[in-house]
């Protein structure tokens, strides 16, 4: 099994679960001399299972991603918090540009000489370069890592 089928595998038990708590939430009550809609202690003996699997996915999808070396960005584990990181700076810095620059301010221009004119604190414009280059990194980074999903077989 390739690691991108292993991370599918584990989204859809991931949405398993979700689905099965709800089911056991709704199940796990009913009024006196009625009687349930489904069988709680089943959906809960079902969960425990697919928890069990899903434990197994994990520890497989983690020790592949920690022995697959993708050369100049070390593994795929190092791949994957660096683009997590670049995702959150990413964020920052486009933020601190939307600020600077009043976007999505309501009001930002003065209607009225008398009104304080509002001044950027910050370089709109290198934080908008910043912010390019940073996205071009995010899609490099992340092309290597689903090239790698894609070639590297799911470790035991």
């Amino acid at each position: 099994m390739k690691l991108a089928e292993a991370l599918a595998e584990r989204a859809d038990a991931t949405r398993r679960v979700e689905q099965l708590r709800a089911r056991i939430v709704s199940s796990a009550r009913h009024q006196e001399g009625e009687t349930p809609a489904e069988d709680a202690a089943q959906l809960l003996a079902e969960a425990s299972e697919v928890l069990g699997s899903l434990e197994d996915l994990i520890r497989r999808i983690n020790r592949t991603n920690a022995a697959t070396d993708l050369g100049e960005h070390g593994t795929l584990t190092d791949a994957l918090a660096r683009r997590d990181v670049l995702r959150l700076r990413h964020s920052v810095v486009t933020s601190a540009a939307d600020a600077a620059a009043g976007t999505g301010e309501r009001g930002y221009g003065r209607q009225l000489r008398s009104e304080l004119m509002m001044l950027a604190a910050l370089p709109v414009a290198e934080l908008r370069g910043q912010a390019d280059a940073l996205a071009r990194d995010i899609r490099e980074i992340d092309v290597r890592i689903q090239r790698a999903n894609w070639e590297v077989d799911l470790l035991d």
